[in-house]
């Protein structure tokens, strides 16, 4: 087993060219089809979930070099915010942050446009995290060369606001960004010290840095939902190999849900299961199969405890969400390949999943 205080290694856009997801790279449009999103020879490629219940695709997004990242983000008028990152000249692994929406299931995604970096000029120095607030503006943002976090927002007229740059200090490099249930967007992260939080106080501010939480986090483990209260509950692996849950909003400290079952990123939503609303997480086990585990929603006393699912694969990057009809739907990526996917079985109780298929 990796040393959790170690684990899981960083993935920058220059260790690999396996691709590096953040964000909900999943989405379901108005009418409830879903499209899954992937970066692949420069570009962003989509699948589409047709009417039928077929997949068509992959139909290219563009992108004119893009590095095996993408953050994406969608807000609750259903446009999906993709934020990747691409070389500039100046310097060998210079890159600036670029942006693109799609409006529509389906439809093409608007040209990819430059929103720079909050250093000007520089190599990486973190995955972009995206998150979209109730007014449909979109806030990438990205670790800063001081170790803290920037952040750029859309106008409401349209454009960017300059970067923000929100202080900090040796963050983790893949912090999470979510939009709780006022409508104002959050960000989560760590440092070596414990656990840093940055809120909007108001509609559209710059969000505000919190104080740090002590605590012993493993980077690269962050993952977050909005719980049926309107509050933000982050999840992570401590360095003892505990998953632990924190809600500030509802007082709760970070709360131990049960042992982690492998060392990598966590994935988080809600769904309905026998008729309750449940919190479901999932993490890639250690033996390569994805495991999930839920709880009744904001009530961490439950615990959790692991299931597994599928096959044994090589690193899998995993999103979660939720169908029309409350139902879970998880996707995977793994190795780099096509996504694969699988449904909460209808009428079935428990969470039980249908069989895995590919999208591609």
């Amino acid at each position: 087993m990796a040393n959790r205080s170690q684990a899981p290694a960083d993935r920058s856009h220059g260790s690999s060219s396996a691709p590096l997801l953040q964000g909900a790279w999943l989405t379901r449009g108005e009418e409830g089809r879903f499209s899954a999103y992937l970066p692949r020879d420069g570009e962003v490629v989509r699948w589409t979930e047709e009417p039928d219940g077929r997949w068509s695709g992959p139909v290219s997004l563009g992108g004119d070099g893009l590095t095996p990242f993408l953050a994406v983000g969608q807000g609750a008028d259903r446009y999906v915010h993709l934020v990747g990152l691409r070389p500039t000249a100046g310097g060998e692994g210079h890159v600036e942050l670029v942006h693109s929406v799609q409006f529509q299931t389906g439809r093409p995604a608007v040209v990819w446009r430059p929103i720079g970096h909050s250093n000007g000029k520089g190599p990486w120095t973190g995955n972009p995290a995206v998150a979209v607030d109730a007014q449909g503006r979109a806030y990438a943002f990205v670790r800063n060369g001081g170790g803290g976090l920037s952040v750029r927002a859309q106008k409401d007229a349209g454009g960017w606001h300059p970067w923000w740059d929100l202080h900090g200090w040796s963050t983790d490099p893949s912090p999470v960004a979510v939009c709780n249930g006022e409508g104002r967007v959050e960000l989560l992260t760590a440092t070596d010290k414990g656990l840093l939080r940055y809120v909007q106080e108001e509609s559209g501010a710059r969000p505000v840095r919190k104080d740090v939480l002590p605590a012993e986090v493993t980077f690269g483990t962050l993952a977050a939902v909005t719980g049926p209260s309107g509050h933000v509950t982050l999840f992570y692996v401590d360095k003892a190999g505990q998953v632990r849950a924190w809600s500030p909003g509802r007082d709760l400290e970070p709360t131990p849900l049960g042992k982690a079952v492998g060392t990598g990123r966590l994935a988080a939503t809600r769904c309905l299961i026998d008729g309750f609303d449940c919190t479901v997480l999932a993490q890639q086990s250690e033996d390569g199969r994805l495991a999930l585990a839920a709880y009744p929603s904001e009530q961490e006393t439950e615990g959790i405890e692991w299931s597994e699912t599928g096959e044994p694969r090589g690193d899998l990057d995993t999103v979660l969400t939720r169908g029309l009809d409350g139902r879970l739907v998880a996707a995977s990526l793994a190795g780099g390949t096509s996504p694969i996917i699988t449904r909460q079985k209808a009428g079935a109780e428990g969470l039980l999943l249908e069989s895995w298929r590919s999208i591609g």
